[in-house]
């Protein structure tokens, strides 16, 4: 019981850094300059990127404080939707001004949330969308873990699930 409690737990935990609403993480518009020359060209650019079926920001176009923030999730990059892109660099954005033990468990859990499979990302966003709906459950969920963590750590460690072989597609 326990095992399970905590592998849906730690799914959850990992969800939750990717399924914020897109409102709280998505960078602020820049308020737009007076039109220049050069900004005709921009558009079409980007009509030609869209058609091309680039997704942006690509990785390269990160700065390179995001892309040394964000470097667990390089290699999944390029197949991150758009929104979720968005998503992870307002944490990005945010990183800086985190707390040290905040910075390293956000790094934690970006490295856990990378080692997961897709279908195991989705399981885990939906586990966390019908978490957040069902307070009552969230509630006995909360209690059973604060349990848990009254726990020896030697008792801990045997409830701990062995680890997943990471699947590539």
């Amino acid at each position: 019981m326990l095992r399970a409690l905590l592998a849906a737990l730690a799914l959850c935990l990992a969800a939750a850094a990717g399924a914020q609403s897109p409102a709280e993480t998505a960078p602020k518009a820049a308020p737009k300059p007076e039109a220049a020359p050069k900004a005709a060209a921009k558009p079409a650019a980007k009509k030609k990127a869209a058609a091309a079926g680039v997704v942006r920001p690509t990785w390269i176009e990160l700065s390179p404080e995001q892309r040394e923030i964000l470097a667990p999730l390089k290699e999944d990059w390029e197949n991150l939707e758009r929104e979720r892109r968005l998503k992870w660099i307002g944490i990005a954005k945010r990183y800086p001004k985190m707390k040290p033990e905040d910075q390293a468990k956000v790094q934690r859990r970006m490295h856990d949330w990378a080692s997961l499979t897709p279908e195991q990302r989705r399981q885990a966003r939906e586990n966390y969308k019908t978490l957040a709906k069902d307070k009552e459950r969230h509630g006995k969920l909360r209690d059973q873990w604060a349990e848990y963590q009254a726990l020896p750590p030697e008792e801990r460690q045997t409830l701990v699930p062995p680890p997943a072989e990471k699947k590539r597609r």
